[in-house]
């Protein structure tokens, strides 16, 4: 992918991956400029969401971000706080946290998943003013869903391994 293909990747919408009655409804943070292109949540080479996804017992195999679609099967969707495309999360202002916590609330609401997983502390804490929110099991409840935060699985969050991700998301895993 050429870098002028990146940027033109800027006003793509990328497409939830939802089915009403979902057993975890994954929110990453914002499409990268990789996913936007493609099409493909979580796409960018150095994202560690579907080897995670697969370690942590959710899926049976690795499944590849062409592979998206095979999520509601397992009762898996993928959806993100904000629908801007952007190459680095810290891009984003706070008011579109805020906004798009009002719209995924509604979303919520509307498909019903059992489990709302959101992977990125600081985009709840931002979204939902719960500026001492840590990664596991949150008290709030929105239409229904538990919440749960996971770390953020971007390459760029030095602080979790793929296999400390792993675990964390396991957690969520047992508890579903």
């Amino acid at each position: 992918m050429t870098p002028d293909e990146l940027q033109a990747a800027r006003d793509h919408v990328v497409p939830d991956v939802v089915a009403g009655g979902l057993r975890v409804l994954f929110c990453g943070i914002n499409p990268s400029l990789m996913t936007a292109a493609t099409g493909h949540h979580f796409a960018h080479p150095g994202n560690r969401f579907w080897p995670v996804l697969h370690r942590s017992g959710f899926t049976p195999s690795q499944l590849m971000p062409s592979q998206q679609d095979q999520l509601p099967r397992y009762g898996l969707g993928i959806t993100n706080v904000v629908a801007r495309p952007t190459a680095r999360a810290d891009e984003l202002e706070a008011e579109e946290f805020r906004v798009g916590g009002r719209v995924l609330s509604a979303k919520v609401e509307r498909l019903g998943p059992a489990w709302l997983a959101v992977v990125g502390v600081t985009a709840y804490r931002t979204a939902f003013s719960e500026r001492r929110a840590r990664i596991g099991p949150q008290e709030r409840v929105i239409g229904g869903a538990r919440v749960w935060v996971l770390p953020n699985p971007s390459g760029l969050n030095a602080h979790w391994t793929t296999d400390t991700m792993a675990e964390e998301y396991a957690r969520l895993r047992s508890a579903v």
